[in-house]
């Protein structure tokens, strides 16, 4: 699946930066390493996976809003202790937690948490894309030093 999206340029780092951010299991890092070797632009790349990503993140929010713990453990395979647990790791913190969305395992729990608690939803984004957009910049550019 990784060399099929990484076929596909730019729209394939933004549909795996999509899938990634979103609860599906999927590893973007790999996609956007590959795709920087090739020689593709790493600012657009960066673009297109911080994109893909905060999307993926705001459909979790979305479906966190909902408020259903029955819809998010049988659609999104989240279970309630780890959406407690992101709801104890931002305690009082609320929207600006976001920022860990990038976070392997507990990241989607955190973006669905917030949609539970209906956290502001512009610094949700904000602070979400800041998280995401560091942790691509650092796999482009570390990958940049290597080459």
């Amino acid at each position: 699946m990784t060399e099929f999206l990484a076929q596909f340029g730019y729209l394939g780092m933004f549909i795996s930066a999509l899938l990634a951010g979103s609860v599906l299991p999927f590893n973007s890092e790999v996609v956007i390493g590959a795709l920087k070797v090739m020689g593709l632009d790493p600012w657009i790349l960066l673009i297109a996976g911080t994109v893909g990503n905060v999307l993926g993140g705001l459909f979790n929010y979305w479906i966190g809003t909902f408020g259903r713990m029955d819809w998010i453990e049988k659609y999104l395979h989240i279970k309630e202790e780890k959406i407690e647990r992101a709801q104890r790791f931002m305690a009082g913190r609320g929207a600006l937690m976001a920022f860990f969305a990038f976070v392997p395992i507990i990241g989607s729990a955190i973006t669905v948490a917030l949609g539970l608690m209906r956290a502001n939803l512009p610094v949700t984004t904000l602070s979400m894309a800041v998280g995401k957009f560091i942790r691509y910049a650092l796999i482009v550019f570390g990958i940049q030093l290597f080459q």
